[in-house]
Formats: structure tokens, sequence, C-alpha cells
């Protein structure tokens, strides 16, 4: 180990490198990105004590973490257990999570999402139907989950959603958050709204590229109002399929976003990797480039999607992106910087405890390095 040790402090790691992202000194390029992986432990939406262990131990000082997805009201839900953000109650349940984080010098962002569709009755109010810019559903059975077919939201409903982006991003600073970031990925609502193959809208939501877009900018254009443009970012997955949410022209739909998110001046875009087709596994892609989007927009570029260690310090030494988003790793690893740093081996993860209530096993029970 204490070869390994010199050797790696001879060696320059562009992930390890510092970076000034807008307000924020980062001491290193990679991002501790729960997402996908919603971790399914806030009993009654409401984030537990066992979840400021959780996000604790992967904070370092200077290091970025982005929470798991949250949900804005009460008709966002899709899984069992997901947090929100909508209440009182939940912001107060956020507060020692993001005060813990604080503590160790880190910068905190909390991703707030709606499901859209990808929901059941079970999860909406008075057993309704899901919300969508569609009445076509999610194949029953995808992705585990008895999907129930969704409902259209009528043109003069949609103003009421945005606004509970925004409402949900002042909570998230009354809790403490550094700022948010909007998931706009994933097959989730505000994708849907995107994909051209997920919508099929008349009014101006609906159609072309820029209306089927307007609805994710309106968001976008209501929370920067709220909390300012440098506490916000954006997580887009246009070349992904997840969800059955997929666009016949997802470099044009990916150009045209990173374009036109310069007008709001957010922080930074997060871009999933379309290398990464699948929630589950890397699969073969066609070899789109992200480097349009990364050279289009004006802000901070995050990309993820499958990085390694080796692929990650590659796409930051090559200045095809800013900063990497891991997620699984950073799951499975809490100490992942130091690991990184001396090139050590990871903890596999594993993915039956992804998704499971249990608040300690495959949770905060991951083995820290031992130095």
């Amino acid at each position: 180990m204490e070869a390994a040790s010199a050797a790696a402090a001879t060696t320059t790691i562009p992930l390890l490198t510092p970076y000034k992202m807008g307000p924020f000194n980062l001491s290193h390029r990679f991002s501790s990105s729960v997402d996908p992986l919603t971790r399914n432990r806030s009993y009654n939406n409401i984030p537990q004590p066992h979840t400021i262990l959780y996000y604790s131990q992967r904070t370092t000082n200077g290091g970025f973490l982005i929470a798991e997805a949250t949900g804005v009201n009460d008709t966002a839900q899709g899984y069992p257990n997901t947090p929100g953000i909508w209440t009182k109650e939940q912001v107060e349940a956020w507060k020692p999570i993001v005060d813990a984080a604080h503590e160790k010098g880190g910068i905190f962002f909390c991703q707030i999402w709606h499901c859209g569709r990808v929901s059941t009755y079970g999860f909406q109010p008075n057993g309704e139907a899901p919300i969508s810019c569609t009445s076509k559903g999610v194949t029953p059975g995808l992705g585990g989950g008895d999907w129930s077919p969704p409902r259209p939201l009528r043109t003069e409903e949609i103003p009421q959603i945005v606004n509970d982006f925004r409402l949900a991003a002042r909570n998230a600073i009354k809790a403490g958050f550094d700022g948010v970031e909007i998931h706009g990925a994933n097959g989730y609502l505000i994708d849907q709204f995107m994909k051209d193959q997920v919508n099929d809208r008349t009014d101006e939501y609906g159609g072309s590229l820029e209306n089927r877009c307007r609805f994710a900018l309106e968001i976008v254009e209501a929370v920067v109002n709220e909390i300012g443009a440098e506490r916000v970012g954006i997580r887009l997955s246009p070349h992904a399929n997840y969800m059955e949410a997929q666009d016949s022209n997802p470099e044009a739909l990916g150009l045209y976003m990173a374009k036109a998110l310069n007008k709001y001046q957010i922080l930074y875009l997060h871009i999933l990797e379309p290398r990464l087709f699948n929630a589950q596994d890397k699969l073969d892609a066609p070899p789109y480039s992200l480097l349009p989007m990364r050279k289009a927009f004006d802000g901070t570029f995050i990309a993820s999607g499958g990085y390694n260690r080796d692929d990650g310090n590659k796409a930051v030494a090559e200045n095809y992106t800013d900063l990497v988003a891991y997620g699984r790793s950073f799951l499975a690893n809490p100490d992942l910087p130091k690991r990184f740093e001396l090139n050590a081996a990871l903890n596999e993860y594993d993915r039956s405890t992804f998704y499971t209530p249990d608040p300690v096993v495959g949770y905060t029970d991951y083995p820290f390095l031992e130095v």
C-alpha cells in the first residue's frame, strides 16, 4: 500500500484536480450522484436519520454530492419509500442530513423530480391515474413495476407542476442544500415531455422540438428565478431509452437543450452518457458523442454513466467533460476519492440491496479502505 501511495503521489490524477464550479470550489472532479440509485429508505416519503450517515460517509472536503431523486409534490412518486421535499416535515428531516455533509466540507445539491407516468395508482393521491404528457403508458412489468395508465395533463394544469418544482427548490434551500439538480432524464416526467416517442400532444407543449422542450425550460426559468442560476443544474439523457422514453433525433434534442439553457446561465448540465442505455447494465450503443453539447453549453459540464477510474481520468484530461458523476461505485465505496488516489481495489456493489428498505445493509455497511 505504501508503494501504491508513493506512485500515486508522483502522478497527477485528472479526477483529483481542483475545479471552480461557479461559486463553489471543488477539491476534485467527480461527484457522488446517487441517481438512478434512488435508495428507497425514506419511509412515508420522509428522509430518515440513517440517511445522515449514508451521505456523511460519502462526503469529502470540497466534494460535490447530488442527493437521490426527491419528489416535488404528492403526485411525484413512482417507487416505494422515496423522499419528498414538498412538506414542512420533509424539509425539517433533510436539515440534519445536509448539516452533516456541510460539517465535512461537502457541497450538496438536492435532485428534484416527478416520475410522471412511471408510477401506479397506489402511489397517487386517492388512487388516481399518474400524470404525464400523454395517455400512453409504460409497458407493465418493465423494470419490475406494474405501471398504471397515465392521464395527460391539461394545458392549464401545467403551470401548477412548474410551480411545484419552484417550491421544491425553495424548500431545498430552506433545508440547507447548496442548490438543486432538476431531474430531466431517465424517462421521468420532464423527459416524457421532451421525447417525441412519448409526447403526442397537439398544444404548445407538443409537436415541434421547441414545444416539447417548453415544459423543461419553464421549470428551469421558474427555479432560477426562485433560488438563483448559480444554484441550479439539470440532468438530461437525450440519447437514452429509459422507461420507453426515446427520441427519434437525440442529437438534435441534446444540442437544442444545451443551447437553450445558456439563456438562464445555470450552473451545470449533467448528461447521461449515451453508452449506458439501460438502468441496470452497460449495453452496446451507437457511437454518439457528448462533445457537441459540451461545446454548446456555457456552464460546467458533467458526464455520467458507467465510468470507471481510467475512463473518468481520460474524459477530464481530454476536456471531454469538467466533472464525472459516479453512482454505483460511490454507493459501494464511500471513500471512492481515496481509492482512486491510491488506485486501490473497489468494493463490489450488491445489486440485490440497492432498493431494499434496510437502514444498514447495502446502505451504510460498505467497508472503508484500511490504509
